[in-house]
């Protein structure tokens, strides 16, 4: 097959999604097929072209377009780099050499609408990523009305891209129940989760992790969130909890990473002498395998109104790396079925501090349990939701719309995808954890 992934940002990008793709078509290109990839020549959220406009990267065709004048300047000016990206990108893939399929992202929102004009002219498939749901996003951050002219807009655009896509592919099971509540037909849905490398990131004992010592957490119990906490998470809770132990010595809660809410959550703890976290900037690639061996609990928080609008992809990181987890957030968000299907965690209601308490100091009371759920989150990784198992499932998926077969309703997620032929050896770059 000829391939052609569409996404604003690519390796060597630390995006999630630029990870993911990257992945995705390394593995493709292992298995004979032709790959293309059409993304930006900016570092995604950067202003300038620092990237070269064609170049082959482990067997894939890259094509890079144009550039972002403003960055994360302000709301309007992204929406004048994304007019520009859809632009250039459109012309870009109408020059490229006829595909069988275009898999569009959802970054930047609405991509998919070039993956439709590329379907109706050259007659390919088009397959639509969904990494979140526009316009739900913005809505739920009080960003736009619900009932304003331009998300009602913008919300039979988004329809327009699914229902003209060949098949769309979700994150969880929570983002699949969203679109069909939309009216979205589900045989034209696929759930492939996102995924993680076990052989990257395998677990790193606590007495040979470098960063105990480096960072002064000799003799403590670790407990950890690594990523973005931006507004899509919630703090309070965190905050709450942290509060709560804030006597409990052998107990130090580590942040690694960024964003707004990170800032505001340091601000706090040093207006408020919290002086049981740890704050830390992003890791590099090489470090992630000591950075999340470096825990003992992780936790994952998402607001109850992000539910199914997006799908953290932390998770299996954090599980290939063999520890435990603590989810904040609703019970039929997809991290916390996750959790609960393979015993590699505990999931707490946004808002109830006592049981995120209590199930960080019943874990750190009783540590055999919180390695059984490592050890039982590791187990998963390997059975279900490594990388390997997650691009057969693509590669699979890829074929049938193809070849025009029709999808098997019952077998609508990558857990039982065939991943019995050869991959290419694993290439570490660079991201975030």
């Amino acid at each position: 097959m000829r391939i052609i992934l569409l996404n604003q940002a690519f390796y060597p990008d630390h995006a999630a999604t630029a990870q993911h793709a990257h992945d995705l078509a390394k593995y493709l290109v292992a298995q004979g097929h032709d790959v293309a990839v059409v993304a930006s020549r900016s570092i995604y959220g950067s202003k300038g072209a620092a990237l070269p406009k064609r170049e082959t990267i482990d067997g894939i065709q890259v094509h890079r377009v144009g550039k972002s004048i403003f960055g994360k300047a302000s709301i309007i000016a992204r929406l004048i780099d994304f007019a520009l990206f859809y632009l250039l990108a459109l012309f870009k893939v109408m020059t490229l050499k006829r595909p069988d399929v275009i898999v569009p992202f959802s970054t930047p929102p609405f991509i998919a609408l070039v993956g439709w004009m590329l379907k109706t002219v050259k007659r390919c498939k088009s397959v639509y990523w969904v990494m979140d749901l526009y316009p739900d996003v913005p809505i739920a951050f009080g960003i736009m009305k619900p009932n304003a002219l331009s998300a009602r807009l913008l919300e039979k655009i988004h329809r327009f891209c699914f229902n003209h896509s060949d098949r769309s592919v979700v994150l969880g099971r929570c983002m699949r129940d969203r679109l069909i509540g939309k009216g979205i037909p589900p045989e034209k849905i696929a759930l492939i989760n996102p995924w993680a490398d076990i052989d990257e990131l395998q677990p790193l004992p606590r007495d040979e992790n470098p960063l105990r010592k480096e960072w002064g957490l000799e003799g403590k119990l670790v407990v950890m969130y690594s990523g973005n906490l931006g507004l899509a998470h919630d703090i309070d809770t965190l905050r709450g909890a942290m509060e709560k132990l804030k006597t409990r010595e052998d107990i130090r809660f580590v942040f690694v990473g960024g964003g707004k809410l990170m800032t505001q959550l340091q601000t706090y703890c040093q207006e408020h002498s919290l002086n049981n976290a740890v704050f830390k900037p992003y890791q590099p690639r090489e470090a992630i395998r000591a950075s999340l061996s470096l825990a003992d609990l992780h936790l994952i928080s998402q607001a109850e109104k992000m539910t199914g609008l997006l799908v953290p992809s932390k998770l299996y990181g954090i599980m290939a790396s063999g520890r435990a987890s603590v989810f904040v957030g609703r019970e039929e968000a997809e991290v916390a079925l996750v959790l609960k299907e393979t015993g590699s965690g505990q999931v707490v209601p946004v808002g109830d501090v006592d049981a995120l308490n209590h199930a960080i100091t019943s874990l750190a009371d009783d540590t055999q349990a919180c390695q059984r759920m490592g050890k039982a989150a590791r187990d998963a990784m390997t059975t279900t939701y490594d990388r390997r198992h997650a691009c057969a499932a693509w590669e699979r998926l890829l074929t049938q719309c193809v070849s025009g077969h029709k999808p098997d309703l019952a077998d609508n997620t990558h857990q039982n995808a065939d991943v019995s032929k050869p991959d290419e050896p694993v290439q570490a770059h660079g991201t975030k954890p």
